[in-house]
């Protein structure tokens, strides 16, 4: 479209320079300071920065022809004892050493020890404030995390004879020494005994929580992070043991599963994998009514919500264990509870064929059935289109109290209507979109496998991009919070951030810095700085080349600029590693023509550029009045009626000289009539991003213009640039399709604009709902109310 709004004679003289201001050139990639050009180089290559290309990651940012990561494969029992809150369990972990070192002890991570009172993330709390004001429930929740030990009560640390191991706690790890060491390509067997209390959620919620119902006395489960789980060792960083502060998030190895759960046997058990063992659990109707799911047209009810009803109030006689086994995942995740309504629909992506399903209590209709598995089967359908087709037998969506949490094939969702089944567009809303967001997780980072515990953004920011292209192929003008670029100009102007290539547990405001300004880079690099074409090919590129591994920034950064062909070594500086915002200002406009060779056109030209001049205050007044060469007009000369803008008889000859010396080339320059501008821009935010200008003519027509971004190359803080039209400019307007997050809008335009703004005139009210649904069912009866009424007057 740009291509088109480019006159045709600014296309002939395509290539209009750049005009700068400056007395040197920086060079690109050099890997000191210049001192004598006190400017930095925006354009500056990364190469300094990021790691040095091997056998194991390529330039190219591919996985290189010896890349190599462990696994872990888990055989886990575990029971839930529900009067205690308290799960049991043991496992055997069978550890793979596909690396080429030999090892010599493993580390696994233990990361419920967080919930111990002695924890470091509770002895680095910091304060965020006075203590003027506090709730029950958050000094309770202080006085309880003083007091409550949920960490990991390890029973057993054994080897595949069950004979003891040497192991030591570290927090929120634990290092098993190996009787001997494990050489490259061999496998070790050991078992992991534990148990440990599970929070209830009014008082410590978390990743894994208890939600207690006190109208009905149940609970339901949330649970994850509750077996102890291998670190990850990698090519990069050999063990990735840092400790847990609740904030850096995991970094795991692959590995199959095969998992027992021991439940209440009333209880709906809801699992990372495939159920082994429907016979044994489910009831002949459920599992008709599941076979039946994985052809509907759309979501069907395994357990309906009066049946769960019903179940809420039939107390369990006794335990039911459910069998599960999933293949190639990083984790395993499961939620419990008698309260589950569950609805399924059968879904084919790509060569897979899968069941979108969703867990909830009644506490969640009708937002639930109405909205949770649509948003399941969306999320998968959009998110192959930009990454690779999901590759899971299962996709499932839990509703408890945990807000919004991932885990493979499983994610845990937080949105529930009012008590009278009414609900806010920030609800409903709220749900589909962490639904989306939750979803999206089981392709990054669940399966594009990144470094949580290092770098939040690689999955929390790729994954909330996709989010926000998901939401917009929702429906029309949905309410997307992250994405468009004027959503994150508060934050980008604001004092308080550090730069997204930050450790994970050093973020300050993780919202904005890890999810919105991520998305919003991407969003711009996708609709501004690349175009959509090469964008997703890059993005589908990288997507594919890690799925199944664990890439490192470095590897999402070449290989987007590999498969795009573009270098966006000053995207990624800017975006990522500084915390410089957007701010570019038109300062001046000037505007300039071909000085006409007729003397004749001259003369007219200068004559209306004469009578166009205003007239000063003292000539307007002296205007008329009796002069000295009134009383003597013999003092008038030649020069009283020579007009020195006059085109004389010799000008003419000159120019008929002049031009018959001239080619027919340059004749049509000479006759060509453009109009020259040259635009001064300023950029006070110090993140070079291109100019995009829309110019409005005094024809009535527009066009806008995109110059890359390259154009600061010389000169990263004032550039002048020259437009030139057959045209005549009326006004130009600055990224007049808010595309690049500029954060000041009032010197974006030439002229300036006045700012316009409003104000209210008001009397005292009471608040407006923020429940439209609840306030017009509630006119709707006071409405039939009134008719009743007047049908009774009627009667009478």
């Amino acid at each position: 479209m740009m291509d088109g709004m480019i006159g045709a004679a600014a296309r002939r003289l395509a290539g209009a320079l750049a005009v700068v201001s400056m007395s040197t050139v920086v060079l690109g990639s050099q890997p000191f300071e210049n001192t004598k050009y006190p400017q930095q180089d925006k354009f500056r290559e990364l190469d300094e920065l990021l790691p040095t290309p091997n056998v194991y990651r390529t330039a190219s940012g591919a996985p290189g022809p010896q890349y190599w990561q462990n696994e872990a494969d888990h055989v886990i029992e575990a029971t839930l004892d529900e009067r205690e809150n308290r799960l049991t369990g043991y496992e055997t972990i069978t550890y793979h050493n596909n690396s080429p070192d030999e090892l010599s002890y493993l580390w696994v991570q233990l990361d419920r020890n967080r919930f111990t009172p002695e924890s470091e993330q509770n002895l680095t709390q910091t304060s965020n404030g006075g203590f003027d004001r506090m709730s029950f429930s958050q000094l309770r929740q202080m006085l309880e995390t003083m007091e409550f030990d949920g960490g990991y009560n390890i029973t057993e640390v054994s080897d595949a004879r069950k004979r003891d191991l040497d192991h030591t706690i570290v927090h929120t790890m634990m290092r098993v020494d190996l009787p001997e060491p494990l050489a490259s390509g061999e496998t070790f067997t050991f078992n992991i005994g534990w148990d440990f209390l599970i929070n209830d959620s009014r008082v410590i919620n978390s990743r894994t929580a208890a939600e207690y119902f006190e109208k009905d006395g149940n609970y339901l489960y949330e649970m994850a992070h509750w077996f102890p789980r291998m670190a990850a060792y990698t090519d990069y960083a050999g063990w990735q043991h840092r400790q847990f502060l609740g904030r850096g998030e995991f970094t795991l190895e692959f590995g199959d599963y095969d998992v027992k759960l021991t439940v209440p046997d009333d209880h709906i058990v809801a699992s990372t994998g495939e159920l082994q063992n429907p016979d044994d659990v489910l009831t002949r109707t459920q599992r008709q009514r599941l076979r039946e799911a994985k052809t509907a047209d759309k979501p069907m009810f395994i357990v309906t919500p009066e049946e769960a009803l019903e179940n809420e109030r039939t107390p369990a006689r006794g335990t039911k264990t459910w069998h599960y086994v999933a293949e190639d995942v990083r984790d395993f995740a499961f939620a419990t509870s008698r309260k589950f309504i569950w609805d399924a629909q059968g879904h084919t992506v790509g060569e897979t064929d899968t069941m979108a399903m969703s867990y909830y209590p009644n506490e969640g209709e009708p937002l639930w059935s109405r909205y949770s598995t649509h948003s399941i089967i969306h999320t998968i359908n959009i998110y192959n289109r930009y990454s690779f087709d999901y590759p899971y037998p299962v996709a499932i969506s839990v509703n408890g109290p945990i807000g919004g949490m991932e885990y493979p094939m499983i994610c845990f969702n937080g949105p529930r209507p009012n008590e009278d089944g009414t609900y806010s567009a920030r609800t409903k809303y709220g749900l589909i979109s962490v639904i989306i967001h939750e979803v999206g997780h089981f392709y990054f980072p669940m399966i594009v496998n990144s470094d949580e515990r290092q770098w939040t953004w690689m999955d929390e920011g790729l994954n909330t991009f996709l989010q926000f292209l998901c939401e917009q192929e929702w429906e029309d003008e949905y309410p997307s919070r992250r994405g468009e670029p004027q959503d994150i100009v508060g934050y980008m102007r604001s004092s308080r951030q550090v730069p997204i290539m930050t450790n994970s547990d050093a973020v300050l405001n993780l919202g904005p810095n890890a999810y919105a300004k991520p998305a919003t880079a991407l969003n711009i690099l996708r609709e501004t700085v690349l175009g959509r074409e090469l964008f997703d090919h890059a993005f589908k590129t990288y997507s594919e080349r890690w799925m199944f591994k664990r890439p490192e920034p470095a590897d999402f950064f070449r290989t987007m600029e590999d498969a795009s062909g573009v270098d966006l070594d000053w995207f990624w500086r800017g975006w990522f590693y500084t915390t410089d915002h957007v701010d570019i200002s038109i300062d001046d406009v000037r505007h300039f023509r071909i000085e006409p060779a007729n003397p004749s056109l001259q003369e007219r030209l200068d004559k209306q550029d004469r009578a166009a001049q205003p007239v000063t205050l003292s000539k307007e007044r002296y205007a008329g009045g009796p002069k000295y060469t009134d009383e003597f007009p013999e003092l008038l000369d030649f020069y009283n009626r020579y007009d020195p803008l006059d085109a004389t008889p010799g000008d003419q000859r000159r120019y008929r000289e002049f031009i018959e010396s001239l080619s027919p080339e340059e004749r049509r320059l000479l006759d060509l009539g453009m109009n020259f501008y040259v635009v001064d821009f300023t950029n006070h935010g110090g993140l070079v991003m291109p100019v995009i200008v829309e110019m409005f003519y005094t024809d009535g027509t527009s066009e806008i213009i995109e110059i890359p971004a390259e154009i600061w190359r010389y000169d990263n803080e004032q550039v002048s640039k020259l437009f030139m039209t057959d045209r005549e400019v009326e006004r130009i307007v600055l990224d007049p399709r808010l595309e690049t997050a500029d954060v000041d809008l009032s010197n974006n335009h030439f002229p300036p604009q006045p700012e316009m703004s409003r104000f209210e005139l008001f009397k005292q009210r009471g608040r407006s709902t923020d429940n439209p649904m609840r306030e017009a069912q509630e006119e709707e009866r006071r409405g039939s109310s009134s008719r009743r009424g007047g049908r009774s007057g009627e009667n009478r």
